[in-house]
């Protein structure tokens, strides 16, 4: 069990659930660091706003980003 608890989407206050809303249809899923950070949405406004420039712009693919994400995970022992 964690240490933070991950605030679901029925409880999600209408900025967060608006975020979450925007993961489930452009991922299909919302990452576990979002659902975490969604007790302080105003730190969690500047993270989607990172995540966004990262996986949403340049010409790299998205599937190929996850990929490396998952490899650096890997690498470096993260359970995440």
């Amino acid at each position: 069990m964690p240490r933070i608890s991950r605030v679901d989407r029925a409880a999600a206050p209408p900025e967060v659930a608006e975020v979450y809303d925007h993961f489930m249809k452009v991922r299909g899923n919302i990452p576990n660091m979002f659902r975490t950070v969604a007790h302080r949405p105003e730190i969690m406004r500047t993270m989607v706003a990172h995540f966004r420039a990262v996986m949403e712009t340049g010409t790299v693919p998205a599937k190929l980003k996850e990929l490396i994400i998952v490899r650096t995970t890997q690498i470096n022992r993260c359970e995440y």
